[in-house]
């Protein structure tokens, strides 16, 4: 169904098209097509609609199967799959890809369908891929010329050395010779490559086109060279004189010579105007000169200072050199060209500063940012009034900034870079070589020319633009190479930029690897590429091989010094293996002498925490509502402000800073009552204020904290005695809580003690005490008379009390005869304390004269278990609860028998 909508709306599109260009006389791209865009606004509409088409379709599953029964649907399912199959066959046949998609078997069809459309489409999408590659200038078919150091020399015979297809003569062929090939020019330099690793000295020494003169360690370094004053002094006493003369000259040595000249250097009016472009010269009419020799260099250079501006441009090597070589300078006028051997001229092209550094000469390069680095290292040039290409085809925003590019755009030639890689070491250059160097700076006074009326035209003629480029080149023209140094956290950088993690083993394997490298790249003047390839160290970090068969395992190809130094390799990766195996994270937390971080359970709430609250939700603090605690730093602070605050409301929380470098001096009385943290935070106090503190003569013992692990030092022995006292003030400590709770234990011991005391005291004061049956029996012998019982109330009755009440009773009053018999008499007592029994005849005793009183309707739990239960029976008679068999003339009581205490005693 898609496809038929698809093809209806193309058939109508196409007479649509071809009925608007029939009145138009126009060039037609394809036919019903007048441009590209009105092609892919019809592709895209097309495809729209048999998205949208396709979508409408049954859903695979229960709804297709359910269609799927129907015989119509079936038959027009089957017709438009055939259609579509052709379709793709066609379209694959078109692109030369297998087209038997019909041709398949019922079992593995849909299988192999499926695999013909994926590789298809790979097909199609690479080769569209490429041609946009190839619309954009890039061709990605020729590969670039790779040396290969350890490899046989042969003849190379590749597209890179081929004359074009387009050519009317045959392909040629000539013979590349490898790098192995090639002799080391380091050999033949007069001044030897300086690998060490130490920051870079500038090489210059004549500085011409000075507004500033040349600091005068410069100019003395060549008659320090020549004089011999040195040599018979001994070698401590030599780097003693050395550095004296170096710290001098500290300011000097590192900076840019002429940094002066480029800061008070102004762009002329003239190269702020829109100028005329001069055409380049053909190349075949341009003369093209090969400087080898002191003179023509010489002679290179009067011609340059007699131009307004020269394009330039350098060839580098860097693989079988550690800092690499300029091989090759390009020189460009507006009438002849010029190439310069560096490396037979390395020592003599401080002469082309003259030329360079003056500033009425404009000197013209392309993407310079590494060519500074190079002029400056290898021979001591530097450029004044620079103008940067590349810079200003950034302030164009030109579809790409490199300089094929820039020759296709302005010149309209097709510049080939399979040369860039090339090993410009060799000697005699071959002529496509040749013709390569002298193209890149050919066009490029021509460019220079377009690009600045460019940058005027795109401002509206306002030199604003323009000047910004001049600036933004001036400051690549201020750069300094900087030498790369060595460092024990060098490898550090390279593992990040790796994005590998590792263990500790297979680290600390990666960390010797690396110092290896590093130091025989420097001794033999090569690349670490050529020593040993990072990924190939990567590799022999990771697995860490057992033998050296294995390192040389780990290589492919093997690098031929890893092949001479194998043995070396493999002591070191067995040392990697006596290292303890952690994990990366742990193990770099322990070399920082850091502890593991928790993270709190609790998240703490700040007022200016706002990362989760609205401000609308925060408390509204003010200084005079609440107080405001102050933090610790030290423990011994926290008994101090406890006191202070036990009765304050604390709302916040703010430290107050114990290191600071403003700080009031303390007196003796204050330094004397410091504990050792204080101690400590006050001489970190005093290394900010003054670094040198440690060598000044004073009373108090200053401990540097970079001088204690040196024990050629001094100050190692303070470090020692640092220990020592705080090691006798934690014994202190630990002396002071072991009093405490010794003091805690004899205060405990006093309490019971003292509890004690009281019982006893308590003990012997109820002694003395007289009970009432004392006080009872010394009334009845004075009065003479008993105390009478007590009338009860009426219906009350007293319960009888059973013979173990009596028995208790007589057990007590024998030890109170004895206390009476034993204690002496007492004096006679006052009349106030005499004991006066009740008057019984004073009372009314009519209460007890009707025998037959009425039960007493109260309860009463004494008279339940005593009185006498009645009952009434089923027939409405009283019955005894207590009256069994017994006699009638026996009392009504509570049976004795079977009772514990009327049993037979043994």
């Amino acid at each position: 169904m898609a496809s038929s909508k698809s093809n209806d709306s193309e058939k109508s599109g196409l007479q649509d098209s071809n009925a608007e260009n029939n009145d138009e006389e126009k060039e037609e791209l394809c036919p019903g097509f007048k441009d590209v865009d009105a092609f892919v606004k019809y592709g895209l509409g097309a495809v729209l609609s048999a998205t949208k088409a396709s979508a409408g379709l049954p859903q695979a599953g229960d709804e297709y199967d359910f269609y799927r029964s129907f015989p119509g649907f079936q038959e027009f399912c089957e017709s438009q799959g055939d259609k579509l199959l052709h379709c793709m066959s066609q379209i694959m046949r078109h692109h030369g890809c297998r087209s038997h998609i019909r041709d398949q078997s019922k079992l593995t069809g849909l299988e192999e369908r499926f695999d013909l459309v994926v590789d298809s489409n790979d097909v199609i999408l690479e080769r569209a891929g490429i041609l946009l590659d190839e619309a954009d200038g890039l061709n990605r078919s020729q590969q670039p010329v790779m040396p290969a150091g350890f490899q046989p020399p042969k003849i190379v015979v590749s597209s890179w050395n081929r004359k074009g297809s387009g050519s009317s003569s045959r392909s040629e062929t000539f013979r590349l010779l490898h790098a192995k090939n090639v002799a080391r020019p380091q050999l033949k330099f007069k001044e030897k490559v300086d690998n060490s690793n130490t920051p870079f000295i500038p090489k210059i020494f004549i500085k011409p086109n000075a507004l500033k003169p040349l600091p005068s360690y410069f100019t003395n370094k060549q008659i320090q060279k020549e004089r011999p004053e040195d040599v018979d002094v001994p070698a401590a006493l030599a780097d003693f004189i050395h550095q004296q003369r170096t710290q001098k000259h500290v300011e000097d040595m590192f900076a840019h010579p002429y940094q002066y000249e480029l800061d008070h250097l102004t762009t002329p009016e003239s190269l702020l105007t829109k100028p005329e472009p001069q055409m380049y010269k053909p190349i075949a009419e341009t003369k093209c000169s090969f400087i080898d020799t002191l003179e023509d260099l010489v002679a290179l250079n009067e011609k340059l200072c007699k131009l307004s501006e020269f394009a330039v441009d350098l060839e580098h090597h860097s693989y079988r050199s550690f800092l690499g070589i300029t091989s090759l300078m390009q020189i460009s006028t507006r009438d002849e060209d010029f190439i310069v051997d560096t490396l037979e001229l390395r020592s003599e092209m401080y002469i082309l500063n003259e030329a360079f550094t003056d500033p009425s000469i404009v000197k013209v390069f392309h993407g310079s940012d590494s060519d500074m680095d190079w002029l400056q290292r290898d021979f001591g040039v530097y450029v004044v009034n620079l103008f940067d290409t590349h810079q200003a085809s950034r302030a164009l925003n030109m579809a790409r900034h490199s300089l094929d590019h820039l020759l296709k755009h302005f010149c309209n030639v097709d510049s080939d870079k399979r040369y860039q890689l090339a090993d410009w070491r060799i000697r005699p250059l071959p002529d496509e070589m040749f013709q390569y160097a002298r193209a890149d700076t050919h066009y490029l006074l021509y460019i220079y020319d377009c690009v600045r009326a460019q940058l005027l035209d795109f401002n509206h003629g306002q030199p604003g633009l323009l000047q910004s480029v001049w600036n933004k080149s001036k400051d690549i023209s201020l750069k300094r190479y900087l030498k790369p140094i060595y460092t024990e956290e060098s490898y550090l950088e390279l593992q990040r930029k790796q994005k590998k993690s590792f263990n500790t083993q297979q680290l600390t394997a990666f960390r010797l690897l690396f110092a290896w490298r590093n130091k025989l790249a420097r001794q033999e003047d090569e690349s670490t590429g050529y020593v040993l390839p990072t990924h190939m160290m990567i590799k022999i970090a990771e697995e860490m091989p057992r033998e050296p068969q294995g390192i040389i395992a780990c290589c492919n190809p093997v690098p031929p010094v890893v092949r001479q130094q194998v043995n070396e390799l493999h002591l070191l990766v067995q040392q990697a293996r006596e290292m303890p195996l952690l994990k990366a994270e742990i193990a770099a937390q322990k070399t920082k002498g850091l502890t593991t971080i928790k993270k709190p359970e609790v998240t703490l709430f700040g007022p200016h925490d706002t990362s989760r609250v609205s401000e609308s939700d925060l408390p509204q603090f003010s200084p005079n509502e609440l107080p405001v605690k102050k933090g610790m730093l030290f423990s011994e602070d926290e008994h101090q402000m406890d006191d202070d605050d036990d009765d304050q409301r604390t709302c916040g929380l703010t430290a107050s800073a114990k290191i600071t470098l403003f700080e009031e001096p303390e007196t003796k009385k204050d330094q004397e009552s410091l504990s050792a943290p204080h101690m400590k935070a006050r001489r970190i106090i005093e290394s900010f204020e003054n670094p040198f503190r440690m060598y000044l003569p004073t009373s108090d013992v200053h401990i540097s904290k970079n001088a204690k692990f040196d024990p050629s030092s001094k100050i190692f022995e303070i470090s020692k005695r640092w220990k020592l006292q705080s090691m006798e003030e934690q014994q202190k400590e630990l002396e002071a809580k072991k009093k405490a709770k010794q003091e805690v234990k004899e205060h405990a011991k006093k309490a019971n003690e003292e509890r004690n005391k009281e019982k006893q005291s308590y003990q012997e004061s109820l002694a003395n005490v007289i009970t009432i049956r004392q006080q009872a029996a010394e009334s009845v012998k004075s009065g003479g008379k008993k105390r009478e019982r007590v009338a009860s109330l009426v219906g009350e009755s007293t319960p009888r009390p059973t013979k173990k009440q009596m028995k208790s009773a007589e057990k007590s009053e024998k030890p109170e005869k004895s206390e009476k018999s034993e204690k002496p008499e007492k004096p006679e007592k006052s009349p106030q304390d005499v004991f006066t029994p009740f008057d019984y005849t004073q009372s009314d005793l009519k209460v007890f004269a009707n025998p037959k009183s009425k039960d007493n309707t109260q309860f009463d739990p004494n008279r339940q278990s005593h009185d006498n239960k009645k009952k009434r029976g089923p027939k409405g008679q009283k019955s005894n609860f207590a009256a069994g068999n017994r006699s009638l003339s026996y009392l009504t009581g509570r049976s004795d028998r079977g009772f514990r205490h009327n049993w037979p005693k043994r």
